[in-house]
């Protein structure tokens, strides 16, 4: 399988003066990625996922409110949330945004992590 390679990602999600861009940037059969533009002061109401995600900030800050936690992300913050933790995003300033959609925990699975 060939390496899947985006030069620049604020390239793939141009900011818009308002409004939010969403664009799956890649997906396969374990793995989706969304890319998310957000204007200043757009936002992501309080909703969940089925799966666990991951947020990464590539420009802008987010203010985030994940269940009981409030949090800014910044250029260079990972978040992981499992899934149906409530959450909301909104955008302090122009920013772009990663969500990664992790597998879905296979229920069989010990709880402890694997070692190598």
């Amino acid at each position: 399988m060939p390496a899947t390679v985006i030069a620049d990602l604020t390239a793939e999600l141009p900011l818009a003066e308002d409004g939010t861009l969403s664009r799956v940037l890649y997906r396969d059969d374990r793995l989706r990625v969304v890319g998310f533009a957000f204007a200043a002061g757009q936002e992501l109401t309080e909703h969940t996922s089925a799966l666990p995600v991951v947020i990464q900030v590539v420009r802008g800050r987010l203010d985030l409110v994940l269940g009981d936690e409030k949090t800014v992300a910044t250029p260079g913050s990972w978040i992981r949330l499992p899934a149906r933790l409530p959450h909301t995003v909104r955008a302090l300033e122009p920013t772009v945004m990663l969500l990664t959609m992790l597998p879905a925990p296979d229920p069989r699975a010990s709880d402890g992590p694997a070692v190598a």
